[in-house]
Parts: C-alpha cells; sequence; structure tokens
C-alpha cells in the first residue's frame, strides 16, 4: 500500500520503521462492519494515520474512509449504521511517502462493468510506477497516489468476464508483496504474494469467514483460528462455501522476518509461532552472543521489552522499567512546532532515575534506524546518572531500505550502512555496542541459521538480499516508492 509523493508527517526525530497498514475482513455476519472496527482496532499498531471500512448489504456498497485512529472515528454507532450488511472489509493505513490525505485512504472503492468492487491491501507493488505509467497511456485517471489503486485499475481494464480471473489476472502482473481483502456483490476473497512476504491469516466465527492481518485480530471478536492462507494463495468465500485457488507460479517462501523483531503485536502468532516468545528467544541469543558485565538490563519501550526479559532471563541479571513511556503523545503532535519537535525523545520517553543511578545498565533496542533517538536515549540515561550504558539491538544492522511495505528512509540515511558498528558506537555515545547476528536471529524464530543460497524468510533490510524485482527502482520509472524522511 504504497504512495509516491512526500512524507508530510516524519521527521529525524521519527526514528523507527513502520509497517504501512493492517487488513480485515468478514463474510457473513449480520454485523459485519462492527465487527470490522473491532478488528482494526486490534490492528491499530500496523498504522495508525487513517482508517475506512467498506461493506455490502446485498444490494449497495457503502464506504467510510477517515483519517485518525480506528477509535476516534468508528466508535460512534451513528458511522457504523452507515455500514450495514453481513460482509465487509477493513483497512489501518500509515502511509510512508505521503498522500495522508482521505484520497488515498482504503479500501479503495470503484463500479467496475461487472458491479461494485472495493479492496484493501497490505504490502508494496516494486513495480507500479511502471504499470501506472502504462495504464495512463491507456486512458486510465488516477485518482489517488496510493500503489493500490494500480491493482484496481488493473482489474478494470481486464477482459476476463468474472470478478476472480479478472483479480488473478491482475495479480498475475504486479511484482512485490501484498496481502489484500476485496469484496464484490457475491464474494469475500483474500489472497496473499507468491512469496507470502506480508503476513495474512483466515479464522471463524460462528460460521462467518474472518480474514486478518493477525491472529490478535481474531481474538478481540472471538473468533476461531482457521489457518494462514498460504503463499500464492487465494481464498474466495460466498454464500456457497470457500474455495481455494492457486493461481500463480509457486516461490520459496519470504515471510517478512521483521514481523517476528517488530511489526507484529507481542500477542500474535504466526506459523503457530508466539511473537512474544520469539522475541524472549531474540533477547536470549542476543546475550549470549554479546553479554555483558553489567548491573541491570532496561528496555527501550514498548517495541524492545520482550527482548530485554529474555536478555536479562539469559544473562542472570535484574531487568527493570529504567525509561518511562508517555503512551499519550502522536506523530501529529509534534508536526506543527520545530520548537516541540527539537524537544525530541523527551516528549515519548522519561528516564526512571530511581532504577538507572549508579549503575551499568544494558539497554535493549529493537533496531537502529537512523541512530538519532539512540543518541538521546542514551544521552538521558548519562544524565540520569548511569555509569555505564551498553547497548544491545536485537536485530542484525538495518543496512538496506525495504521496498515490500515498510517505511525505510534510503540507504544513506540508514546508520549501519554508512558507519561501522564501532563508529556507530562511538556517535551514539555508548560503553559499547552488539547486535544481534542474522543467525542468532533466525535461531530465534526456530532455523537452525540462515541458509545463504536460499533464505527462509525476506531479510533484505539486513542483508540487501531482495526476493523480487525491483522494476520501478532499476527500471523505466527509476522513481523510489518510499520515504526518503529527513
Amino acid at each position: 500500500m504504497e504512495d509516491f509523493t512526500t512524507n508530510p508527517f516524519g521527521g529525524p526525530d521519527d526514528d523507527k520503521l513502520h509497517e504501512e497498514c493492517g487488513v480485515f475482513g468478514v463474510f457473513g455476519a449480520q454485523n459485519a462492519a462492527a465487527l470490522t472496527a473491532l478488528g482494526l482496532h486490534a490492528l491499530q499498531h500496523r498504522g495508525q494515520e487513517a482508517a475506512g471500512i467498506s461493506s455490502f448489504d446485498g444490494a449497495h456498497f457503502f464506504t467510510e474512509r477517515h483519517i485518525g485512529l480506528v477509535g476516534d472515528n468508528f466508535t460512534k454507532p451513528s458511522v457504523i449504521a452507515r455500514l450495514p450488511g453481513d460482509r465487509a472489509i477493513g483497512h489501518t493505513r500509515y502511509s510512508t511517502t505521503g498522500g495522508s490525505g482521505i484520497r488515498n485512504v482504503q479500501p479503495l472503492f470503484a463500479e467496475l462493468s461487472g458491479g461494485g468492487f472495493a479492496i484493501a491491501h497490505n504490502g508494496n507493488l516494486t513495480n507500479a510506477m511502471t504499470l501506472q505509467k502504462e495504464l495512463q497511456r491507456r486512458g486510465s485517471i488516477f485518482q489517488s497516489t496510493s500503489d493500490t489503486e494500480t491493482i484496481l485499475h488493473l482489474v478494470a481494464t481486464s477482459q476476463k468476464t468474472q470478478i476472480v480471473d479478472r483479480l488473478i489476472e491482475a495479480l498475475g502482473r504486479i511484482e512485490g508483496a501484498w496481502s489484500l481483502v476485496c469484496i464484490s456483490q457475491k464474494k469475500l476473497i483474500g489472497a496473499r504474494d507468491p512469496m507470502g512476504i506480508r503476513p495474512l491469516i483466515m479464522g471463524d466465527l460462528d460460521g462467518a469467514i474472518v480474514f486478518a492481518s493477525e491472529t490478535c485480530a481474531l481474538d478481540i471478536i472471538g473468533a476461531r483460528f482457521v489457518r494462514e492462507l498460504e503463499p500464492g494463495e487465494m481464498v474466495v468465500v460466498t454464500e456457497s462455501g470457500i474455495e481455494s485457488l492457486k493461481p500463480f507460479a509457486p516461490a520459496p517462501s519470504r515471510f517478512c522476518i521483521f514481523e517476528y523483531v517488530y511489526f507484529a503485536r507481542p500477542d500474535s502468532a504466526f506459523g503457530g509461532t508466539s511473537v512474544y516468545q520469539v522475541r524472549k528467544r531474540i533477547g536470549a541469543e542476543l546475550a549470549a552472543e554479546s553479554g555483558v558485565d553489567a548491573d541491570i538490563v532496561i528496555p527501550v519501550p514498548d517495541s524492545g521489552t520482550p527482548s530485554a526479559i529474555g536478555f536479562a532471563e539469559a544473562a542472570g541479571l535484574p531487568f527493570d522499567l529504567g525509561i518511562i513511556r508517555n503512551h499519550y503523545i502522536g506523530r501529529t503532535f509534534i508536526e506543527p512546532s520545530d520548537s516541540i519537535r527539537h524537544m525530541g525523545v523527551k516528549l515519548k520517553h522519561n528516564a526512571n532515575r530511581s532504577v538507572i543511578q549508579g549503575k551499568r545498565i544494558v539497554l535493549v533496542d529493537d533496531s537502529i534506524v537512523r541512530g538519532t533517538t539512540s543518541v538521546k536515549i542514551v544521552q538521558m540515561m548519562r544524565d540520569a546518572g548511569a555509569t555505564e550504558v551498553h547497548m544491545r539491538i536485537a536485530s542484525p544492522p538495518t543496512t538496506d531500505s525495504c521496498f515490500y511495505g515498510v517505511d525505510t528512509p534510503e540507504k544513506g540515511k540508514l546508520l549501519a550502512s554508512r558507519m561501522s558498528i564501532a563508529e556507530m558506537s562511538n556517535y551514539i555515545g555508548v560503553d559499547s555496542l552488539a547486535f544481534l547476528t542474522i543467525d542468532g536471529l533466525y535461531r530465534a524464530v526456530g532455523e537452525a541459521k540462515r541458509n545463504n543460497e536460499l533464505p527462509q524468510y525476506c531479510d533484505a533490510c539486513f542483508t540487501g538480499a531482495y526476493p523480487t524485482v525491483l522494476t520501478d527502482q532499476s527500471g523505466e520509472a527509476n522513481v523510489r516508492q518510499l520515504s526518503l524522511l529527513a
């Protein structure tokens, strides 16, 4: 779900990788829109800038799209009442390269020759710009800057007669990562790209079929987990039942390994494996690889917490909350004023001096992107009286940009792409710095080590080994689709 313009929200203090979006769909439930709103609430961590829901009541399609959080826009009974029907799809959005206006909020809906069609997409198409130029030459008029609209136009211009065949043809032309949910007049459709880079799972709620990006969205509505959609699988749900299709050429599975490190909610699971337990194992691996003589382990909240617990347990060190996070600060709060923006990390984090003072501390965080936040947190620990500050990172160095639905700076702005670990340590101001090795990460997710010939996951942000063609990066379009954050 990529855009092609400039991100108005990002800045030098926005020093985390961001997942773009979460998707949810339900078929066969009388309160479909309300269930979708609840599912999106559980997926709010995957996108906080906007949310939308489309429903169908057997005669008409209805769509509500709003800027802001799910809870701010979809909790009023009057909004849900405008979304009748027993089937619905929804989307939470984080815009990577701007276009945060309403025209880019999903689901996207269009009246096609065979009837209405709505689509919500998680991922990023690496040839969307190239396809868009082709479609425009053929007369297509784009109403958004989202690559999801490219799929919609491909479906609209297909010469196939059935909506499933038109969607298959459209998806056969795109490259990159995509998990999507769609509704037509008779169908709910869920689909994953042939490598399964982005997640999509299926559940059951008293006979109603549910699709969601993560299992936590099933939990909130009391649905039963059925299974994950397989890479390259399309599941079509109608009143007659469920049909599974495998219309695409098989490819090696390359699920995004960063879902385990950071993106997914800790209470979700993939492949039958708890994300929380993986993060604890990551911490244990990190302690085994780069333990240090210290007094206390402190997480950088909240994403570093499970790994810090695992590190402390494995290292035999006490764990404590030396940094307190303010959960009520949003990205839009710091946008208007440079003077407020430059307060930086203090808006979100504050040192717990009673825990830190006089201690040799190990700070555990999930990743380092630009390093700007790390610099400020380390200085905060020094100011609070830490005698030594050692930083341990629960992932390998982030050296390369992601082109599959993750908001990353361009390669040259990633700290690990231009500095050695020793140089990074000096820049951040720590007594020592160590990252989890790539083999350690693979061990934590259940593999013996990384297979260099055929990696089991997409780990391109750590290795530069991109699993798909990057047409828009090297081809005719030659236009970056990801955010070039300042």
